[in-house]
């Protein structure tokens, strides 16, 4: 039974070590910009790691046309919010990576 208790012990460590790893990583990935371009650059928005939007740079030229600009806009800001998502999902497997609680525990 104490076995048991060192076991939990260790568990308990490792899990409170991933989770201040993946809060680290959390924190790199907020910090980082973005940014998408539309229209050959006439459009860019740029995101950070939480998803918001932090700026937005619209052409001169673009002023006169709405349509083209909220076409352009919509493009972009969709853009920007994937390139957020994947840095969120590589966030997550990085946190992963080198973590597996599996391992060396094998009962046969």
């Amino acid at each position: 039974m104490f076995e048991e208790l060192g076991s939990m012990g260790d568990l308990a460590k490792l899990l409170e070590e991933a989770q201040k790893k993946a809060r680290e990583i959390e924190e790199r990935a907020e910090s980082v910009e973005l940014t998408a371009k539309s229209g050959g650059g006439l459009v860019k928005v740029t995101a950070n790691g939480k998803g918001e939007v932090v700026d937005i740079e619209i052409d001169d030229s673009l002023l006169e046309d709405k349509e083209a600009l909220q076409i352009l806009l919509i493009s972009a800001v969709n853009d920007v919010m994937k390139m957020v998502e994947d840095n969120r999902k590589n966030a997550a497997m990085s946190a992963l990576g080198g973590m597996n609680p599996f391992a060396g525990g094998g009962q046969g």
